[in-house]
């Protein structure tokens, strides 16, 4: 059956890793987090203090940026940077506080959104973000667009948080869910927007088995019909 790319958007906390991620394992997937790509830049920009408003200081600065993943023993994906397993380190409320900003540098943009074409190019992927349908893989086979209510959002990333033993509260995440929305929905490089050719699936009231079993459903569907479609 031939491999197809199903690209997952939506705003924060909606799923889209989780599904991503279990969608790639029922079907024998690669997963790639691109999102994570983007808090590994945060990062080292915050590690190394590079000035954001500086041009020639986030060029060089992206020079020394080499991110890659690794499935560690439990099957689940982790972010090396430049060789140093950081998945924990950019799961912290300071990246997230932070990784919109970045995100919105064009320079920024356009090296993380190349390293992810290189990612995708053998197809066979399921890769999940902002922009992944509408400017990473526009020709992407299957196209989701995650949504769900703010709070509910909120207390999944709390949940999240508390994991990683990160105690939050639950205004502050609500304050930087809606700010990122903000800035990810307004920016002018890659605005997070949902592709016309997107199905949409509002989380709120559902499971993440139920997320995954839809995505799922849909992507074998693609692939049939892909397989019964006249030369």
């Amino acid at each position: 059956m031939r491999k197809i790319i199903i690209a997952i958007d939506g705003y924060s906390a909606c799923g889209k890793s989780t599904t991503a991620i279990e969608v790639a394992k029922e079907l024998g997937y690669k997963y790639i987090d691109s999102g994570a790509m983007y808090r590994a830049v945060t990062y080292y920009f915050l590690e190394h203090l590079v000035a954001i408003t500086n041009p020639k200081e986030v060029d060089r600065a992206l020079q020394q940026i080499k991110i890659s993943f690794m499935v560690n023993k439990k099957g689940d994906t982790e972010t090396f940077l430049n060789g140093i397993n950081i998945e924990k380190s950019i799961r912290k409320m300071r990246i997230s506080e932070f990784v919109s900003q970045v995100s919105t540098i064009k320079a920024v943009r356009d090296a993380m959104v190349s390293q992810q074409r290189k990612l995708g190019k053998d197809r066979g992927i399921v890769m999940d973000g902002r922009d992944i349908g509408t400017v990473v893989f526009p020709e992407a086979e299957l196209k989701i667009f995650l949504t769900a209510d703010i709070l509910v959002r909120a207390f999944r990333r709390q949940r999240e948080l508390l994991e990683r033993e990160d105690l939050v509260d639950i205004d502050s995440i609500i304050e930087n869910l809606q700010q990122r929305d903000k800035i990810d929905s307004n920016r002018t490089e890659s605005p997070l927007v949902k592709a016309a050719d997107a199905v949409g699936i509002d989380t709120t009231h559902i499971t993440i088995d139920e997320q995954v079993d839809e995505v799922i459903r849909i992507a074998l569907t693609k692939m049939i019909r892909s397989i019964k479609r006249p030369a």
